[in-house]
C-alpha cells in the first residue's frame, strides 16, 4: 500500500492567483473555436451534404438499422449527443470533485474533443457515420471539459472579483472564437480563388478548430493547479467512479433539502437561458427565411457579434462590480426582452436594422452568460464545485432542448417566424421573475460562503 503523501502546499498569494487566472482565461480562448467554427457555421451544412452524397438520390440513409432522411441526420446526431452529454458531464463533475484531479480530467476531455474535431478532416465522400461519431465524441468532451473548467472559478478568485474574472474569460473566448472564425470564413469564401472546393475548405475549417482547441489548451494546463488529490494507489478507477456517483446522488438530494435557493437559481437560469440559446440558434434562420438576407449579411453579422460580445461581457462585468450581479443580470434580461420584441418588427431585405439588432444582442449576450456563471459560484458549497457545475451545464442543455421545442410548436401553430421569435419573450420574463425572488444572501450563507459587498 502506498504511504500517504504530505499535502501539497499551494501558493495562494494574490500574484499566484492572478497568474492562474490569466492561464484560466486561455481555455475560453481555446475551446471557443468549437462552438463558433464547428457548431455555429460549418458542421451542420457540411454533414448534411455528406449524408446526401451517401444517399445518392435515395430518400433515406441507414443509421445503425434506422432509416433516416439525410436532411434530418444532423438533428438526430445532435439529439443523441445531448443525451450522452448529460450522463458524461455528471460523471466528470463528480469524479473531479471526489478525486481532486481536476486538471487531469479537464485535460483528458479537452484533448479527446480536440482530437475528434481534428479527425473531421477525414469526413468526406459518404462518411456520414464517421462524422456523426466524431461529433458526438467532440461535443460530449467539450461539455465535460467545460464543467471542470468552470469549477476552477471559485478556487482561483475571491468572491468580490468573480464577476470580473468570469467576464474576462468569456470575453476572451469571444475574441478567440471570432478570430478563428474570421480566418475560416475568409478561406471558405475565397476557396475557388485558392484552388479549393467548398468541401475541402469546410474540412480545413473543422480540422483547424481541433488544432486551435488542443494547441491553446496547453496554456491553462501549465497555469492551473489542483487544490486536492488522493494519494496514488489509494483507490482504483472503478472505485473512484462508483464513489463519485454515490456522492452525486447525495448532491442532488442536498439541492432539494439544504439548498432550495440554489435550486431556484437553476430553474431561473433554465428559463431565461432557454431564450438566450434559442435566439442564438434561430437568428440565422430568421434572417434567411423571414428577412430574406443573403449569406454575406448573415456571415458579417455572426462575426460582428463575436467581437462586440467581448466588449459586452467586460462592460456588464464592470457594471456588476458597481451595482450588483443580480441587478445587472435582471437588467440584461429586460434588454433581451426588448431585443426580441423589436425583432418582430424588422423590415424584410434591410441589413442595417438586422446589424443593429445583432449589436444589441452582442452587448447583453456575453454578460448574461458570464455573470450567470459567476453568480452560481456563490451559491454552491466549497469542494463540490464540479458536481454543481455539471448540474448547471445540464440546465444549459435542457434550455437548448426546451427552447427549440417551444419555438417549433409556435411555428407549427402560427406558421409565422415573427410570432415564433416573439414567443421567446416568455422565457426571459419567467426567468427574470424567478431570479428576482431568489434571496441571494440567504443562498450564499446556506452554501457556507462569504456574502460579497455587492451581489
Amino acid at each position: 500500500m502506498t504511504a500517504p503523501q504530505a499535502p501539497q502546499v499551494i501558493d495562494e498569494s494574490p500574484e499566484a492567483r492572478k497568474r492562474e487566472q490569466r492561464g484560466w482565461y486561455w481555455y475560453d480562448w481555446a475551446n471557443s473555436a468549437f462552438p463558433t467554427t464547428v457548431l455555429t457555421v460549418f458542421l451542420g451544412p457540411y454533414l448534411t451534404d455528406v449524408a446526401e452524397t451517401a444517399a445518392a438520390g435515395a430518400p433515406y440513409i441507414d443509421v445503425i438499422g434506422f432509416d433516416v432522411r439525410p436532411s434530418a441526420y444532423y438533428s438526430f446526431v445532435v439529439g443523441v449527443a445531448a443525451i450522452f452529454q448529460v450522463v458524461v458531464m455528471l460523471v466528470a463533475g463528480a469524479l473531479a470533485d471526489h478525486t481532486g484531479r481536476k486538471k487531469g480530467i479537464m485535460a483528458f476531455f479537452a484533448y479527446l474533443g480536440s482530437l475528434a474535431t481534428l479527425l473531421m478532416w477525414f469526413v468526406s465522400g459518404g462518411a456520414y457515420l464517421l462524422g456523426g461519431v466524431l461529433f458526438i465524441i467532440a461535443t460530449v468532451s467539450f461539455a465535460s471539459a467545460f464543467v471542470v473548467y468552470n469549477s476552477f472559478l471559485p478556487e482561483i478568485s475571491e468572491p468580490a472579483e468573480r464577476d470580473t474574472v468570469s467576464a474576462r474569460g468569456w470575453g476572451f473566448g469571444y475574441l478567440g472564437g471570432g478570430l478563428l472564425l474570421a480566418i475560416n470564413l475568409g478561406l471558405f469564401l475565397n476557396a475557388e480563388a485558392l484552388g479549393l472546393d467548398g468541401g475541402t475548405a469546410a474540412r480545413l475549417a473543422l480540422a483547424s478548430a481541433g488544432l486551435w482547441w488542443g494547441g491553446f489548451t496547453i496554456i491553462p494546463l501549465l497555469r492551473l493547479r489542483n487544490r486536492r488529490a488522493l494519494a496514488p494507489g489509494t483507490e482504483s478507477a472503478s472505485q473512484a467512479v462508483g464513489r463519485s456517483l454515490s456522492q452525486l446522488g447525495r448532491t442532488v438530494a442536498d439541492l432539494f433539502r439544504r439548498y432550495p435557493q440554489t435550486l431556484l437559481f437553476l430553474l431561473a437560469y433554465l428559463a431565461y437561458n432557454d431564450g438566450v440559446q434559442t435566439v442564438i440558434a434561430f437568428s440565422a434562420t430568421y434572417a434567411d427565411k423571414e428577412l430574406g438576407l443573403d449569406d454575406t449579411v448573415r456571415i458579417g453579422a455572426i462575426l460582428m457579434v463575436q467581437f462586440v460580445a467581448f466588449f459586452g461581457a467586460l462592460l456588464l462585468g464592470r457594471l456588476a462590480t458597481r451595482h450588483g450581479t443580480k441587478r445587472v443580470v435582471l437588467y440584461a434580461l429586460v434588454g433581451w426582452t426588448v431585443v426580441v420584441a423589436v425583432a418582430y418588427f424588422l423590415p424584410k431585405g434591410s441589413a442595417l436594422p438586422f446589424f443593429a439588432l445583432g449589436f444589441a444582442i452582442a452587448i447583453v449576450m456575453g454578460g448574461t452568460q458570464a455573470l450567470s456563471r459567476s453568480l452560481f459560484s456563490h451559491v454552491i458549497p466549497k469542494g463540490r464545485e464540479a458536481e454543481y457545475y455539471s448540474l448547471y451545464e445540464i440546465s444549459d442543455k435542457g434550455a437548448t432542448l426546451i427552447g427549440s421545442f417551444s419555438l417549433g410548436m409556435a411555428l407549427q401553430l402560427t406558421d409565422s417566424y415573427r410570432f415564433g421569435i416573439l414567443s421567446l419573450i416568455v422565457f426571459f420574463v419567467l426567468g427574470g421573475v424567478l431570479l428576482a425572488f431568489i434571496n441571494l444572501p440567504k443562498a450564499i450563507r446556506a452554501a457556507g460562503n462569504e456574502v460579497p459587498e455587492r451581489i
